[in-house]
Parts: structure tokens; sequence; C-alpha cells
């Protein structure tokens, strides 16, 4: 923020680039007096009417290992074939997924447990709880604080369950998998439902509130999505829509188009 308003009081030019649905407060700050303003979704609430002609949409750049994996065709569960779920909780580590998914887990029928194969990410406290919670249903879970492998997991998933960040957003329809999304609820402005509904509207996935999120509710959840293989197929060919692989280069475009041409080109004949 500091570094962009010391270059429009200069009269340099400047572009922002919002990552979410909502366009961020330090963002909002700036959006009236910048030349570009890109946006990663295709509908960006808050933004000043005054500024449609500064929009682009350019979407959210994501890391090399996905864009790497972007092309791997998404196989949807077979019967009587392990189903691969991941568990994400983001930056905040999501100690509600420790709390609910190995209870929905145990709430479903036994012959979907002993198929399922999951890796989940924890907090480090939650660990030893949610490691004994599956080893007592006999799940085979493997269970960290982080995944470095996170994109490989994710392309490997038959189902993902995740908060609604950007960054995992972007990632989901980059892939093309399907996801059960729960947004935090303290996110700023709400962002992470905004982000959600984007994915969840046009079916690329199903938006769960944090407060909906029991175990009964997800066990449903569940059980319903993966008896049905198709319906999981059309939810990922639905995310991959919304992919913008070409994101890193369209916001370089936008800013190598906002630098001055030197002096000589500019008086050349």
């Amino acid at each position: 923020f500091p570094t962009v308003l010391a270059a429009i009081l200069r009269g340099l030019p400047t572009a922002i680039h919002e990552q979410n649905a909502v366009l961020g407060r330090a963002n909002r700050l700036l959006a009236r007096r910048v030349r570009r303003i890109a946006t990663s979704f295709a509908a960006t609430r808050g933004l000043p009417q005054a500024t449609e002609a500064r929009v682009v949409r350019a979407g959210m750049p994501v890391r090399p290992q996905v864009a790497a994996l972007a092309g791997k065709p998404y196989q949807a569960p077979t019967a009587g074939n392990p189903v691969s779920l991941l568990i994400l909780g983001g930056s905040q580590g999501a100690r509600i997924f420790a709390d609910v998914v190995p209870a929905a887990v145990a709430r479903t029928p036994e012959d979907l447990r002993r198929h399922l194969r999951i890796a989940q990410q924890c907090r480090p406290e939650d660990l030893e709880r949610t490691r004994e919670a599956y080893a007592n249903m006999n799940v085979a879970a493997e269970l960290a604080p982080f995944f470095a492998d996170a994109p490989e997991r994710m392309a490997a998933a038959h189902l993902v369950i995740a908060r609604a960040g950007a960054s995992t957003v972007a990632e989901l329809a980059a892939l093309g998998r399907p996801a059960f999304l729960v947004p935090y609820r303290y996110a700023a402005d709400d962002h992470q439902s905004a982000n959600a509904r984007a994915l969840a509207d046009i079916g690329a996935a199903w938006a769960i509130a944090e407060a909906d999120l029991t175990p009964e509710t997800l066990a449903g959840l569940l059980v319903r999505r993966l008896a049905d293989p198709p319906g999981l197929a059309r939810a990922a060919g639905l995310a991959r829509t919304l992919a913008r692989p070409d994101a890193a280069r369209a916001l370089a475009d936008i800013v190598a188009a906002l630098i001055p041409a030197p002096a000589a080109e500019r008086t050349s004949p």
C-alpha cells in the first residue's frame, strides 16, 4: 500500500491486483487512483463503478508445481477401489477440520470407510488425537502440519475439503478437482464465501458455511457425493472452466503496458 500510494503521489503509472472475489480494504482505497485494476474473478465485489474501464480480469497465478499438473485428467472413483480424500486447512490450520472430519467419517457406512485413503493437514497440537480417531476406525490416514507435495496430492485426490482462500480456489480450478469448500468465517469482508460461491454457483464445488459444518452434515455429503462418480467428474470439469493458466503472463503484460517508452523511442520519427 505505501509503495503504490507513493507512486501515485509522484505521478507514476500504477496497477493493483485483487486475489479474491471481494476487493480488499487496501485495494479499495487505491482503486480510484491507479491506472489498472487486475482481478482474479469474473465478478469482483466492491469495485467502484467509475473504475470499470480500468478493470482487467487477469486471473490468479498458481505455483509452477500446480501449473505442471494442470493437464492431468480427473479420474473419478470406481467401485471397490480406494477413494482419495484430501483435507487442507489453509494458513489458519482449520482446527474445525480436525474436530469434524474424523467424526463425520465415523458416521459413514463401513464399506465406504474401508476404501477411504485420507491425507489431512492438521495443526501440530491436533495431530495425535486426529491420528488416534482414524486408527480407531481402521481408516488409512496420513496426517501432517504441512504437505510439501500438496499440488501432487490435490491432483491425485478424488475429493478435496478445504478453506476457500484465493490460492486454493485457483489451484482447484487449474487442476480441475471437485471440492467441499468451507469459508473461514472471520475472513475480512467474508471474502472466502465469495470465493467459494464462484465455484459453487456453477456446480464446480459445494460450499458449506462453517456454522453448518457438523459431523452429521458432512457425513451425509460425503456419502452422497462419493456415491456419484459422474457428478464428481462433472464438478471437476466445471472447475477447469474457471482456470486462467495464463494469469502470470496476463499480469506481466498489464504492468509492461504501463511502462513509459524510453525517451529515444518517444522522439524518434
